[in-house]
């Protein structure tokens, strides 16, 4: 396996405006009621993946519809790449209007060899910074994992029962008009949540894949919609197994005190990805 240390400590910075109109497009893609959306509105937590988006040009994209690989993220050869989790540091609100700074850090890049063949593992470090401040807003890891291609006969990972006790629940059916939505949004290229043919004759997958993102974002959207007053001091989750267009699923959460358990399930009960989230004093 090639090693990719020399891509530790590579930077990206990027800017951005907060605009209204991704705000009022995720909120109806979201099923919220239309709203007006005026300056100096917050940005609700994880919404500023609508911006910084992946502008490379079409002749960019590699066959997955991802930019090819190299750049900012390293090379690495393996064809199945997944939002394996990330971790949320909240600091200062991010407002419709501000202008917006990302700087870009390669943490770590560690090599393993799973059941299944090699696997990459990448973690990357945002920070946000708002109208020029010296601190940055937000502050979020972004773990990435590469991994082989699916062969016939490769063992599945045992699933894990989720959580029992959720004191809110929400059941989602996703359609395929609900993750191209979510990709427009994002300017997500990745075929795995478009394209039913490449998801299922290449990748191997039984249909088109929930954005791990879309998930999480879900997640804490449940939290508001049970607790619209609740501030943010953290956040994190972590991918545990696919979720599939047309399966329902359910979004649930738990609070204890200033710590809430969320988590995402699907029809058979098992889990599919585990949050938590600390809300400030």
């Amino acid at each position: 396996m090639q090693d990719y240390g020399s891509w530790i400590g590579r930077t990206e910075t990027l800017r951005d405006t907060i605009g209204a109109t991704p705000v009022a497009a995720l909120a109806a893609t979201l099923d919220h009621p239309a709203a007006a959306v005026l300056a100096g509105t917050p940005l609700p937590p994880l919404w500023h993946w609508l911006y910084f988006l992946p502008l490379r040009r079409h002749s960019e994209l590699g066959p997955d519809g991802h930019p090819r690989r190299g750049g900012f993220l390293p090379p690495v050869p393996l064809p199945r790449r997944m939002w394996a989790g990330s971790q949320f540091d909240f600091r200062a609100p991010i407002r419709v209007g501000d202008a917006v700074e990302r700087t870009s850090t390669i943490e770590d890049v560690t090599s393993k060899q799973g059941r299944s063949g090699p696997l990459v593992f990448v973690k990357v470090r945002h920070e946000l910074f708002c109208n020029g401040a010296a601190e940055p807003a937000l502050v979020e890891f972004h773990d990435i994992v590469y991994r082989n291609a699916k062969q016939p006969g490769d063992a599945e990972p045992s699933p894990q029962p989720a959580p029992q006790g959720a004191a809110w629940q929400r059941e989602i059916t996703p359609d395929d008009v609900l993750l191209f939505r979510y990709s427009a949004l994002t300017f997500n290229g990745h075929r795995i949540h478009y394209d039913r043919r490449y998801a299922t004759e290449v990748e191997g997958y039984p249909g088109l894949v929930v954005h791990g993102p879309l998930i999480a974002t879900l997640l804490l959207d449940l939290l508001h919609r049970h607790d619209p007053g609740a501030d943010l001091a953290a956040f994190r989750f972590k991918a545990v197994r696919p979720t599939f267009e047309g399966h329902p699923f359910h979004v649930c959460g738990a609070r204890d005190g200033q710590t809430v358990r969320l988590w995402a399930q699907d029809v058979e009960g098992w889990l599919t990805m585990d949050a938590v989230a600390t809300l400030k004093a």
